[in-house]
């Protein structure tokens, strides 16, 4: 008797504390997508992705704008340089400013621009594309582990019940036993049965934990977070019928939904535009440009005056002046010029003045004829035409792939369909025969043995259903998945 209370306490205390985890935080399937949308790595990996492709997008269509700079350059000059403000080479420091502003904007490129905006556009598009199919990509990975989720819990479920039912048979084998009409071995036989059964409840409810944990991982929520998902009767989960998921309606379906052909497609479109702006580079590229600029340099010396000191002594070299028929020397005054060193701040003096003065400007038209360099718009053009066969032959490769992928599910959910039903029927007999076993056993017609044997096999015929009937709406869900329809199971 003590061995059957530790037993009977053990199967309560695991109920317990399984349904007490059971009664809060029921998340339905669309609850826990929209929470992996939001929080799940790969899909924020894909939006920083269609960020990108988005700047890119922008800034190529920026392309078409002039391109405008201003520069100053402000600094000394030692020794013999050349006076910016008068073309004219000096000895003195020199403190120095120059101003420009420059404009130039392409006027003609045989569309080269035009065309590189429509291929960032495209890979914008497949941008968005890539993002809608990392969010199909989660949400077929929440909705397979919710489903084996709720796979595991009905396993726990059906295991729960074949312990109540051994339980109930020991309790009635136990009052036979005490009445003298059933031998003690068979209420041991029964108690052993119990204690498998106790093992593989939990075995099943850890089973239904380990699945839990991995949803949360696949939607990306802490582990420790308190959770439970809701559990739909699983009769009434909607299934499309297989007469409306034939392979060649789904396939035609597939490839106009699903987001990784789409992206695809955007892509040879993407690249067929590159290509184009490829092709352009060949020919001559005309554009505008126009500039502003004005100098403005100063001296670090400046004239003080000059100190007349009288004439030089006459120098024959010098020569003479006829003055009234007076060969007269000429005589070079002597003076003396007084340079001062200006200040910092004296540098500047006059600089408005000659930034005005100095003040010029240009405009014009641009020519560039591209007659060698190097291979590189061959090249160009060569790469951006194997990008586009690469892809096509990519796209030919993945297109394949899906109508393979289609035509296997839909033989897959033809065979759990069969054998989803040849399980019903296995239920059904299996079933019949317990309940008759029961009643046989309780006359004492049976052994405990041939209990144990057909309950065990009932068991089984259930196992195999619930995992069947899972299989089942499992695989349909990948055909209405592939067809468009998502993963619905309400």
């Amino acid at each position: 008797m003590g061995t059957k209370k530790s037993i009977l306490l053990l199967v309560v205390l695991i109920g317990l504390s399984f349904s007490v985890l059971a009664q809060d935080n029921k998340w339905d399937l669309k609850k826990c997508v929209e929470y992996a949308m939001n929080n799940a790595i790969p899909v924020k990996q894909s939006t920083i992705q269609s960020k990108f492709a988005e700047l890119n997008y922008l800034q190529s269509k920026r392309g078409k704008e002039p391109n405008v700079n201003f520069s100053n350059n402000t600094g000394y000059n030692f020794g013999r340089s050349i006076d910016p403000s008068t073309n004219q080479f000096t000895n003195t420091q020199l403190i120095f400013q120059q101003y420009n502003l420059n404009a130039n904007v392409t006027i003609f490129n045989w569309n080269s621009i035009k065309n590189n905006i429509l291929a960032s556009k495209y890979e914008l598009d497949a941008s968005k594309a890539d993002l809608n199919k990392a969010r199909n990509d989660i949400a077929l990975t929440v909705a397979t582990n919710f489903l084996q989720t709720l796979l595991a819990k009905e396993q726990a479920n059906i295991t729960t019940v074949q312990v109540g039912q051994t339980m109930a048979q020991l309790g009635v084998t136990r009052r036979k036993v005490t009445a003298g009409s059933l031998p003690e071995l068979n209420a041991l036989e029964l108690e052993a049965q119990l204690a498998r059964d106790s093992s593989a409840l939990i075995a099943a409810q850890t089973n239904a934990e380990l699945n839990l944990l991995q949803l949360k991982s696949s939607m990306n929520m802490d582990a420790a977070l308190p959770f439970d998902i809701y559990v739909p009767f699983v009769d009434k989960i909607p299934v499309i019928s297989l007469a409306e998921l034939q392979p060649d309606v789904v396939y035609a379906s597939a490839m106009q939904t699903q987001p990784a052909q789409k992206a695809n497609e955007i892509r040879l479109k993407s690249l067929n535009a590159a290509l184009k702006s490829a092709r352009a580079t060949r020919n001559p590229t005309i554009s505008g440009f126009g500039g502003l600029t004005t100098i403005f340099s100063g001296s670090n010396q400046e004239f003080r005056g000059v100190t007349f000191n009288g004439y030089n002594s006459p120098n024959p070299a010098n020569g003479a002046v006829n003055v009234n028929g007076v060969l007269t020397p000429v005589q070079s005054p002597d003076v003396t010029i007084i340079i001062g060193k200006k200040s910092f701040y004296q540098q500047w003096t006059g600089w408005g003045t000659q930034l005005d003065r100095n003040f010029r400007q240009n405009i014009g038209l641009a020519v560039n004829v591209p007659l060698f360099n190097g291979g590189q718009v061959r090249n160009s053009i060569a790469r951006a035409k194997l990008n586009l066969e690469n892809l096509a032959v990519t796209k030919e490769q993945a297109d394949n792939k899906l109508k393979q992928d289609i035509y296997q599910a839909y033989q897959a959910a033809t065979a759990a369909l069969q054998k989803f039903n040849a399980n019903k029927r296995t239920v059904d007999v299996a079933q019949r025969t317990y309940d008759l076993t029961v009643k046989r056993y309780e006359l004492g017609l049976l052994t405990t043995l041939d209990l144990i044997t057909n309950q065990n096999n009932l068991l089984k015929a259930k196992m195999d259903l619930v995992n069947s009937q899972y299989d089942y709406i499992f695989k349909m869900k990948i055909l209405e998945f592939y067809k468009g329809n998502g993963i619905v199971l309400e």
